[in-house]
């Protein structure tokens, strides 16, 4: 009988056959890190060159691990753009940590499903201190519940499932055992620049996108408190006590602006449940210096925000935070004969997922490696550089920064809308950089996203001298 290799110390097992696959993904996932100063940001290859190198029959006989990662390794290089840069400037995608990368890899080897607290004690006890330490990081409730859920969109979907039964149970209706069919009506009111998974998630849950009573925004996007106000007190006449949702933002996706305080206070006095989409601007709160732009909107009753932004750790991460942690408990827990059960909340209770991975190991490593003073420093060098960034941009000839930079983002219109898109392409083609196109405020523009932690002072300079040298060989 042979005997189970027992790790050591380090709870590493020596190496074996089993490992060799394992080693050529380490191999390339060093030479991929190691490639980032200096590669192109874009890819070389689109989806169908991809295809096609990937695409054979489908065989009829096993191929060694090893080979199978050396063939998904040459087939994927060329169709890979380079998100973890630091020029990379593109939608809202943070870069990854060394320590969250690390705990990743052995996330995916442990294999854990983090649903229940029996099935893997180790991943409900990342998630349970790394949900602490969050909750202290953004000076959070501390009663919150925190869902571990796969980003931004998910975290408001289980949000606004908790919002939509907590305020029909105020009602008198149990929209968990009864369902929406013939309950009170939900209102809910959201601002006019809401980001589209609100609105996602809102008909995920039956409350139906037609019915949402949109706010007006002002120039930066902000919701109109005023205008909010009139709303729920023109609502309030019609049908009084009315279950009552109000969507918020922490960070608007263009100018990165906060909606005021008094929106928070207004939605309170008519006893609406209130929710803040901050998948990037929550992560303000770590930073003295920003930390006003959600000084209210952390009182909130549920927030949402992602790790896998401002955070910097790999995809498939982000947080529903819901003050009344019952309330989250009754929308998204269940039980089961089969499952093995205690008094105490299964991590399955706070998010919609039965089965899924350990998402707090990378968190807790994340949060780990940082501290308070490496989270503040972090927030504070992404709003540093898209500071510079405004500067620069915004002293090039026939270029105009359309928003106030309060944070992270920064919107660039050019001297007209075909120049702006002309510039997006040709940035893209060069490789050098990667800033995504958008139309805000009946421009289209260049939004540049600052939330990498691998950006430095000499990665914006290549970015803007880049920038400046496309624009002017495209203006002749």
């Amino acid at each position: 009988m042979t005997a189970t290799p027992q790790p050591g110390s380090d709870g590493i097992v020596g190496d074996d056959a089993a490992t060799d696959a394992l080693d050529v993904a380490i191999r390339a996932s060093r030479s991929w890190l190691r490639s980032l100063p200096t590669r192109d940001v874009s890819a070389t290859a689109d989806v169908d060159q991809v295809t096609a190198t990937l695409s054979r029959p489908f065989p009829s006989e096993p191929t060694p691990a090893p080979e199978v990662i050396r063939e998904l390794v040459a087939a994927a290089e060329s169709g890979l753009v380079a998100t973890p840069s630091g020029r990379y400037f593109g939608w809202v995608r943070g870069g990854v940590l060394d320590s969250a990368l690390a705990a990743d890899w052995l996330t995916a080897a442990w294999d854990q499903n983090a649903s229940l607290l029996v099935g893997s004690p180790a991943g409900a006890a990342a998630e349970r201190v790394a949900a602490e330490w969050l909750k202290e990081a953004l000076d959070l409730p501390r009663e919150s519940g925190v869902g571990f859920v796969t980003g931004g969109m998910m975290a408001t979907f289980t949000c606004l499932a908790a919002a939509r039964g907590e305020v029909l149970a105020r009602v008198g209706w149990d929209v968990e055992a009864d369902g929406l069919a013939g309950a009170p009506e939900v209102a809910v009111f959201a601002g006019a620049e809401r980001h589209v998974t609100v609105d996602i998630a809102l008909r995920y849950l039956g409350l139906g996108n037609r019915r949402t009573r949109i706010i007006p925004a002002d120039h930066q996007g902000r919701i109109d408190a005023g205008a909010l106000e009139v709303a729920l007190a023109r609502d309030e006449r019609e049908r009084p006590g009315r279950p009552r949702l109000v969507v918020l933002q922490a960070g608007n996706v263009h100018s990165g602006a906060f909606d005021p305080e008094r929106a928070l206070a207004v939605a309170q006095q008519y006893g609406a449940w209130v929710h803040v989409d901050g998948a990037f601007g929550l992560w303000a709160a770590a930073s003295p210096a920003h930390a006003h732009l959600v000084a209210g909107l952390r009182t909130a009753d549920s927030l949402a925000t992602d790790a896998h932004k401002t955070l910097n750790v790999p995809y498939d991460s982000g947080f529903a935070i819901v003050r009344d942690a019952a309330a989250l408990h009754r929308a998204m827990g269940a039980d089961a004969a089969y499952l093995i059960q205690d008094s105490r909340p299964d991590p399955f209770a706070r998010t919609p997922e039965f089965s899924r991975r350990a998402r707090g190991f990378a968190v807790w490593a994340a949060l780990r490696e940082l501290g308070a003073r490496g989270l503040r420093e972090m927030v504070e060098g992404f709003a540093a550089h898209a500071q510079r960034f405004a500067a620069e941009l915004g002293a090039l000839e026939g270029v105009t920064v359309l928003n106030d930079v309060v944070y992270t983002q920064v919107c660039v219109a050019f001297r007209d809308d075909a120049e702006t898109d002309a510039l997006a392409a040709a940035l893209m083609a060069e490789g050098t950089t990667w800033m995504t196109p958008s139309t805000w405020r009946g421009r289209r523009v260049l939004r540049v996203s600052v939330s990498n932690a691998r950006t430095t002072p000499d990665d914006v300079t290549r970015a803007i001298a880049t920038l400046t040298r496309v624009l002017g060989e495209l203006r002749g």
